[in-house]
């Protein structure tokens, strides 16, 4: 079967008028779809079907850069896992990091608006504004990612007010392929790192929400519910969650490698030449031991040279 966004409204109203999805599962996909689209993932889940990468290997992920994880996404041919050109909220030294919940709007149209506003009232979700369904989903260590179809002028996701309620809830900032408003406000939430296209004082409006942890579109990659988001001053990477603690292990060698051969440069054990070039049996041996020794979870094999 094939999904695009013009496929959206039809499925996701299929979906809906069936008898409705539990809370969280708005739109496009079942539980049983959420888990079968992602069924690289052996690990635990959400009641909801998404992906729950660990919290520790989550913890890993903090100081990975866009070009460690993109080795790994290149060795297993995922080439559309990279976003830049975003404006930041909040920028800090801290890097935004967490499992993705993902949100789809699409230009409003009444007759399916209608249909929305029905299933969301027999649902349960509070309040009229659709973006806050979104929000009334996220526990600790969510990373909120809509996508707005880069909509800036009544494209505004959030406020300052549903900002605080996001970090509140998740932890953590968020991010939007459009616009958030308030932002003197969402200035004054400190953590809160806000990833959006532009700004604007208009409110949000004229758009549907037509999916929950459903698959979306952010420039050029497709984002997936339970991806694993992390921030460097590049942009964003999506990091699929079967490959998160294998990113996690290369970006650890790296920076385990980089650390013993500096201090062996330091020490004028070895020259420049043969760090920066194919290790020997003994070096990596003598790296291996000091890893251990530094509580690396790593260790280096020959072939990996």
């Amino acid at each position: 079967m094939r999904f695009c966004k013009f496929s959206h409204i039809t499925l996701a109203c299929g979906l809906l008028l069936s008898g409705g999805p539990a809370l969280g599962q708005l739109g496009l996909f079942s539980t049983e779809q959420r888990i079968q689209f992602t069924r690289e993932w052996k690990g635990e889940r959400f009641p909801d079907g998404r992906p729950k990468v660990p919290d520790s290997v989550i913890e890993r992920l903090r100081n990975v850069t866009a070009e460690e994880a993109w080795g790994v996404l290149m060795r297993h041919r995922y080439y559309n896992q990279f976003e830049g050109g975003w404006k930041v909220i909040n920028p800090s030294e801290n890097r935004l990091v967490g499992r993705v919940v993902t949100a789809v709007f699409m230009p409003r149209r009444p007759d399916v608006d209608s249909i929305i506003m029905e299933i969301g009232k027999k649902e349960g979700r509070v309040g009229l504004g659709q973006n806050s369904w979104v929000i009334d989903t996220l526990v600790k260590g969510d990373v909120l990612v809509v996508d707005l179809f880069g909509k800036i002028k009544d494209g505004t996701f959030a406020g300052d007010n549903l900002a605080t309620s996001i970090y509140t809830k998740s932890g953590n900032g968020f991010v939007v392929d459009g616009a958030v408003r308030d932002v003197s406000g969402i200035q004054q939430i400190k953590g809160c790192q806000v990833y959006v296209r532009g700004t604007d004082p208009s409110a949000l409006r004229e758009v549907t929400l037509m999916g929950i942890n459903v698959p979306i579109r952010i420039g050029q990659v497709m984002v997936m519910p339970g991806d694993i988001v992390v921030s460097d001053p590049e942009g964003l990477t999506f990091i699929p969650p079967q490959l998160a603690e294998e990113v996690a292990d290369t970006a650890e060698l790296i920076h385990a490698r980089d650390e013993w051969g500096h201090q062996m440069l330091r020490e004028g054990r070895y020259t420049p030449g043969q760090i920066d070039g194919r290790w020997t049996k003994q070096m990596i041996e003598e790296f291996n031991k000091w890893a251990e020794q530094k509580g690396y979870k790593v260790r280096m094999k020959p072939q990996e040279q």
